[in-house]
């Protein structure tokens, strides 16, 4: 949740002549909501000056106690929205009228705001709230080097220090068949396992499972005696993305579902998109296979080339967003890859940190022979429960389920699964969702003061993905510090420069900033 005055919030808002103020207030009230705040967290409400002067927006605005800001249609136009909507772009020059005003408004010093709760509508009003994140030298933690506020947010933007080639080349866009020394079983659980480490290595939300959860998964203990059963779950996972109950399969978190894919389905000339999870590797070669890749380039930003993958390729896996490079991939590219027999595994682990889900395949039955893989370990704090799901064609699910054992997934797993679907817990996601981004932002502006530093431009997962000369000296001189970074060589196409850091609150990031700095001093 969002503590009033943390940042400076501003509600955009779009209406239609003669929008009442009641339902503007109604719909900026629910958008408060979803963002934590209560009207006192509020600074302004921005809209299009021709709508600057309508009753509703005047008296909400009243009522609220703060300013209306009116921006021209060219000034809104001019600001890139997240949600375009094809209506107003014809009737203003911008694609969301709430979108726009709301960042504009939210803006300093040339910098947009950050989108905390994307367009919302009734029947004649739009809203959408943005912050302006301040990034305060020393903020919250003494020696921390953040960024000055005339730079942007994430590295790479406008006004950001500018990319420094890199004479690396361990990521050509090409296709292999080898077994190497990458450790595809290394995973972030690793690095701190046996010490007591502030956990930047695992990318499992904090404070999680919340209380509510736990208390459904404790209730449901009292029912061990009886075999599980798993149609209740298997339902609600098929209504929250609107498919038949025959296109999921319940599985013991995606991992199973690796293992099922490499051992059920009859591949000959599977293929793997990397930097990714290495999970889906190592279970196709434990199944026997023969694994080709797909070595996606630093210099291309990590993103898809669908031209790259082999047409021969029978099984083609990769992760959106991925990881370690937090790179949200658009669903046409990866729908592009789709060929009659063909199996198109798409990781979507943590596309629920994503808000909106932009970009999912998940839902989808257009696309042939598309496998969807989720898993609700992180955002939820249950990778010790081992649960998550498959939604693929019929007959794909059926392959799948004639390879599990009886009773895979075990009562308290199928409890949290159909817990976690509920409208409710669909909207705490979505906020969690918008609060990692503010978060992500305000770690990627500390990381860009650092000259050593460079970042994986545009990411969108709860991780972000780093390269310094030496990175794997760092990372032991931030364990002797109290920190736990996960080591980057061990996915294929990245080596020793590279650490993958999750996204925390501020000011675990601040300490953490403060450590990185006493690294590369200490490195010289």
């Amino acid at each position: 949740m969002l503590s009033d005055g943390a940042a400076s919030a501003h509600l955009g808002v779009g209406a239609r002549s003669g929008a009442p103020v009641d339902e503007v207030l109604a719909l900026v009230g629910a958008v408060l909501r979803e963002a934590g705040l209560t009207p006192a967290g509020v600074r302004s409400l921005a809209t299009l000056d021709g709508r600057a002067a309508e009753p509703g927006i005047v008296a909400a605005a009243a009522a609220l106690g703060v300013p209306v800001r009116a921006f021209t249609a060219a000034e809104l136009a001019a600001v890139p929205v997240p949600h375009p909507s094809a209506l107003p772009l014809a009737a203003t020059g911008t694609a969301s009228v709430a979108e726009a005003a709301a960042l504009r408004a939210a803006g300093a010093g040339g910098e947009p705001g950050v989108l905390l709760v994307p367009k919302r509508k009734s029947r004649h009003v739009t809203c959408a709230l943005a912050a302006s994140v301040p990034v305060r030298p020393n903020e919250e933690a003494p020696g921390v080097r953040l960024l000055p506020r005339t730079h942007g947010y994430i590295a790479g933007e406008p006004g950001s220090p500018p990319t420094i080639p890199t004479p690396h080349t361990t990521a050509a866009m090409d296709t292999h068949t080898h077994s190497d020394a990458h450790d595809l079983r290394h995973h972030g659980d690793a690095e701190v396992r046996d010490d007591k480490l502030i956990d930047l290595a695992v990318n499992v939300r904090t404070n999680t499972p919340p209380d509510w959860l736990r208390k459904r998964i404790a209730d449901s203990l009292t029912g061990l005696a009886a075999y599980p059963d798993g149609r209740a779950a298997r339902a609600a996972v098929a209504e929250r993305h609107d498919l038949p109950s025959n296109r999921v399969l319940l599985t013991a978190g995606a991992a199973e579902a690796f293992v099922l894919l490499a051992r059920a389905l009859p591949v000959r000339r599977p293929v793997v998109v990397h930097p990714q999870f290495t999970e889906p590797e190592a279970a196709l070669r434990d199944a026997g296979h023969t694994v080709g890749r797909v070595l996606l380039r630093e210099e291309d930003g990590f993103r898809l080339d669908p031209a790259a993958v082999p047409e021969d390729a029978d099984l083609v896996v990769i992760g959106n967003p991925t990881n370690p490079t937090s790179v949200l991939h658009p669903a046409a590219s990866i729908a592009a890859l789709a060929r009659p027999g063909r199996i198109l595994v798409v990781d979507e682990a943590f596309m629920d940190a994503v808000p909106g889900e932009r970009e999912s395949l998940a839902g989808r039955t257009d696309v042939p022979g598309l496998v969807v893989l989720r898993s609700l370990t992180k955002t939820w704090g249950l990778a010790g429960l081992r649960i998550g799901y498959v939604l693929a064609e019929p007959e794909t699910v059926a392959a799948l389920e004639g390879a599990q054992p009886l009773w895979p997934v075990s009562t308290p797993a199928l409890v949290a699964a159909e817990a976690c679907m509920a409208r409710a817990a669909l909207a705490e996601a979505e906020h969690a969702a918008h609060r990692i981004g503010v978060e992500r932002a305000h770690l990627l502006a500390g990381l860009a003061e650092f000259d050593e530093v460079r970042t994986v431009a545009g990411a969108e997962g709860p991780f972000v993905l780093l390269r310094i000369d030496g990175a794997d000296a760092v990372r032991e001189r931030l364990r002797s510090l109290g920190f736990a970074a996960r080591r980057g060589d061990t996915f294929p196409g990245l080596d020793r420069n590279w650490l993958r850091l999750a996204v925390r609150d501020r000011a675990t990031t601040n300490r953490f900033l403060q450590a990185l700095d006493q690294a590369l001093l200490i490195g010289g």
